[in-house]
């Protein structure tokens, strides 16, 4: 740490007697904080409406035929083939226009709702984003506080440091001196994304097909975009992060003499603007800077690991995009920023992760199977037979663990979440959440201080909660009982013995048998069935369509055909080409 005299002596472990929390009680407090906040219409200052009316006439433009260009635009893509894939999703936002692309830039951070493909190629979406003018920025913070920018502040940067989707962030300095970052939103742009969403919602009803073959990874698109909805509805409320950020250093800062989070300036914050207390330092990352100003890598990476360990299992809130720009360090001491990303877990789902990694040291596919299929979602995909082989050969591969150390405990998150994928389960956001929170995390320790293990402080962690758990009267009984109950059946074995003899001797023995092994010939019966539906269906829609070409059905194009009509008949084409081709795999 750095050399004074409030960083230099050695910090006690601070991890070892942990504030005790009620994980669901906490979590029902800080939703409880977010259903106060009532959205509220954006009305424009007359300085907004003269600055953006070229935008807010272009819009009121592409509203009136936004459903007609949207339906051709989801027509044109090869959704009706292959599904949506990642590919399909990023081209599709881009062919949208720059409203939606904005919703797949905040979709490649959502990896509890997108699978990590999807959010990967939605990541080309984030870049070159344009800055908003600085007039623009200005009008929107004195349109929400009421006051002159002069008023609010004795300086205010125009340049940004840093320009998103949704919004951009500008330093300044109080009047009072303190040093700030303001966030400001996008003028127009909660009102365009909420009503985009609606038709989002209906064109992704019409697309929402899932390809046969199982080598193609796709998505319940509209599952996915109803999630994504309210998601985005919170991000366009900074008050939420504001939330986020309160109730982090309220319950997850433990000791803000090791490490702390910025402070919300609450005068300055509203659903449009965001304005906290500026962190002067730099990022976790730039470890030869950090080595000048005199800081102790392995002691600030051990008070790092130590309070994320903190976040996830005494409170179960965390820090959910810990990469190094969000771990800054000011004056030796880190800090937290950036809270638009909550992640939040369950005791009930440590028991899980727990069971997980017991069932791995012990070798039991059995309990893994069962802890997996408790955790997620099945589907008609999910074969429990076929889903323990795999489980079996998973665990084949940890034979030689002797101990939770041993484990990397992200690999591990990713083979079960695999494992998941491939019979059909679905999990949970919070799993999927936790795990690439967890292996952003190990990539910043082990750029920070290699020789610091992240997984030895996470198992001491849950073993330390395992044995203070542990109820060793409840285990006495339960195995006490178990053994009684082996006992009883043991002595009726003799009886049951001679009544099955008695029975097969005088012919009244019946023989139950299962037979298996019929799923694929009879979901390639389904196949064909739905193909034979569709190509009717295809039919029926193109000599419709062509039909209503000869009348005058409104709104109609320029060669006097009707918009609808074209949109049948293209669709039943579509519709053709996709079960020609899927028939032809066959």
């Amino acid at each position: 740490m750095a050399k004074t005299d409030k960083t230099s002596k050695k910090p006690e472990n601070n991890i070892s007697a942990p504030i005790k929390f009620n994980k669901e009680e906490l979590q029902k407090e800080l939703e409880l904080r977010k259903e106060k906040l009532k959205h509220n219409a954006e009305d424009l200052s007359a300085d907004l409406i003269s600055l953006l009316a070229d935008e807010i006439e272009n819009y009121k433009k592409m509203d009136k035929r936004r459903s007609a260009e949207m339906l051709s635009i989801f027509a044109a893509h090869n959704y009706y083939a292959n599904g949506f894939t990642p590919v399909e999703m990023r081209t599709t936002l881009e062919d949208l226009g720059p409203t939606y692309v904005k919703i797949g830039q905040i979709m490649s951070s959502r990896v509890d709702i997108l699978p990590a493909e999807y959010c990967k190629e939605l990541e080309k979406l984030r870049q070159n984003v344009k800055p908003l003018d600085s007039k623009i920025a200005r009008a929107v913070i004195e349109q929400e506080t009421g006051k002159k920018i002069d008023e609010l502040y004795s300086e205010f940067r125009d340049e940004p440091l840093g320009s998103a989707s949704i919004g951009q962030v500008h330093f300044a300095v109080l009047k009072d001196g303190r040093k700030v970052v303001t966030k400001v939103q996008r003028p127009l742009i909660a009102e365009m994304m909420r009503r985009d969403f609606v038709l989002l919602k209906k064109m992704a009803d019409i697309a929402n097909i899932v390809a046969d073959d199982e080598s193609i990874q796709t998505i319940d698109l509209f599952t996915a975009i109803s999630e994504l909805e309210k998601v985005t509805n919170e991000e366009l409320d900074f008050r939420v992060e504001a939330e986020n950020l309160r109730f982090f250093k309220e319950k997850c800062i433990d000791n803000e003499d090791l490490i702390t989070c910025p402070d919300v300036i609450d005068e300055l914050t509203t659903e449009r603007i965001f304005t906290m207390t500026f962190v002067d330092g730099c990022s976790v990352g730039k470890k030869e800077k950090l080595l000048e100003q005199g800081c102790d890598l392995k002691e600030l990476g051990r008070i790092i690991t130590e309070n994320y360990v903190h976040q996830i299992l005494d409170v179960g809130t965390f820090h959910a995009d810990p990469h190094q720009g969000n771990i800054m360090v000011s004056n030796g001491k880190p800090y937290w920023i950036d809270f638009g990303m909550i992640g939040r877990i369950t005791d009930k789902d440590i028991d899980n992760i727990q069971t997980i990694v017991l069932a791995l040291l012990k070798l039991d596919a059995e309990s893994l199977v069962n802890t997996v299929l408790s955790m997620g979602a099945s589907s008609p995909k999910t074969n429990r037979d076929k889903l323990l082989q795999d489980a079996e050969m998973m665990l084949n591969k940890y034979a030689d663990v002797r101990g939770i150390s041993d484990l990397d405990v992200s690999v591990l998150f990713d083979e079960v979440m695999e494992l998941s994928t491939k019979h059909g389960i679905t999990m949970p956001g919070q799993y999927t959440m936790l795990a690439r929170s967890v292996l952003a995390f190990e990539g910043v320790i082990e750029n920070l201080c290699p020789e610091l293990n992240l997984f030895k402080i996470l198992s001491d962690k849950l073993m330390e909660r395992m044995l203070r758990n542990f109820d060793i009267k409840q285990e006495l009984l339960k195995k006490g009982k178990e053994i009684i109950d082996l006992g009883q059946k043991t002595v009726k074995i003799p009886e049951l013995t001679i009544t099955a003899l008695n029975n097969l001797v005088k012919g009244r023995t019946k023989m139950n048998m299962e037979i298996t092994g019929l799923e694929e010939p009879m979901n390639e019966i389904k196949n064909i069935t739905r193909y034979i539906i569709l190509s009717l269906f295809a039919c029926i829609l193109f000599i419709g369509s062509c039909i209503l070409c000869t009348t005058d059905f409104q709104p109609v194009l320029q060669n006097n055909v009707p918009l609808i009509a074209v949109c049948g008949i293209v669709f039943s084409i579509s519709l053709a080409i996709f079960v020609v081709k899927n028939m032809w795999k066959k």
